[in-house]
């Protein structure tokens, strides 16, 4: 596909681009509006392949839970490996479409691997995550990053007291939520690892109150989040802090959501996973 067209959802995802004007440049990249179906057909998320760990897997327990947060109730997604008496956490953070079935398929996968995972709904505050993908982006801008942040405090806290957790947290973020990870590591000083894909850098002033490792994974094709990353990292180099930063050339943002099929790149996808499952266990364990 064209990187052209890649570049514009983009855009549209994250700017926010109205979505007719989005059809109207699409129509104009793809040479007609006859095109467009096909062309989303392939871009935009298909949820029904997020079935990686299928929500009955006889090694997981799942379960949909609320915790007391900052704004209120929030909801949340649990898995955890039925197995194991006591396991290593992670809070799972979303994109900015919300709690949707990829985010609760990676919960799941996390638990495979050993962890107890949650994923909460930070749409909460405004009646949860709905349905339609746009409305749920909207949404996103409404909330206050500040409580935001504090409902992922919450939700690490509920975690440390959870009858099957060894009161170890990390957290794991993407897009919209790998930028939430940032920040959750800026103020939570309590958590003890921090995995961020293609998220917004935080202001790089911040950075001297992060205590738990990071690793950082980008896109080198996702121009918009890569312009900030230099001085990140500059300022992570010069605060002493223990982190991981890589690179995967020529993916796009977004590589790890396998519900995108153009965007989704499996070989940098399984590589960033599994370097996220070890750092995982390596600081949580």
């Amino acid at each position: 596909m064209d990187q052209k067209i890649i570049d514009l959802y983009d855009e549209y995802t994250h700017r926010p681009l109205p979505r007719r004007v989005f059809l109207e440049r699409l129509a104009v990249l793809a040479g007609s509006a006859a095109a467009i179906p096909a062309i989303l057909s392939q871009i935009e998320p298909n949820y029904a392949l997020a079935a990686e760990v299928p929500e009955d897997d006889s090694r997981i327990a799942t379960e949909r839970v609320s915790f007391q947060g900052a704004t209120g109730d929030v909801q949340a997604y649990r898995a955890r490996p039925k197995l194991a008496e006591q396991a290593p956490s992670v809070v799972v953070i979303h994109e900015n479409r919300g709690l949707n079935p990829y985010i609760e398929d990676v919960t799941r996968r996390l638990a495979v691997a050993g962890f107890v995972a949650m994923a909460p709904d930070l749409l909460s505050p405004l009646g949860g995550t709905p349905q339609d993908p746009d409305r749920a982006r909207e949404m996103i801008g409404q909330l206050d990053p500040d409580k935001t942040v504090n409902n992922l405090i919450a939700s690490m806290s509920d975690l440390m007291a959870y009858r099957y957790s060894n009161a170890k947290v990390g957290a794991i973020g993407f897009c919209w939520g790998g930028g939430m990870t940032n920040r959750l590591a800026i103020k939570a000083p309590d958590l003890k690892a921090g995995v961020v894909f293609y998220g917004p850098a935080p202001d790089p002033a911040l950075v001297t109150t992060i205590k738990s490792p990071l690793q950082l994974h980008y896109a080198g094709l996702d121009k918009n989040v890569n312009a900030k990353i230099p001085a990140y990292e500059e300022a992570l180099k010069k605060g002493g802090k223990s982190y991981e930063l890589f690179m995967y050339e020529n993916v796009n943002h977004a590589f790890h959501n396998d519900t995108s099929a153009e965007r989704y790149n499996k070989e940098a996808a399984d590589l960033a996973w599994g370097r996220s499952v070890e750092f995982l266990k390596k600081n949580l364990t």
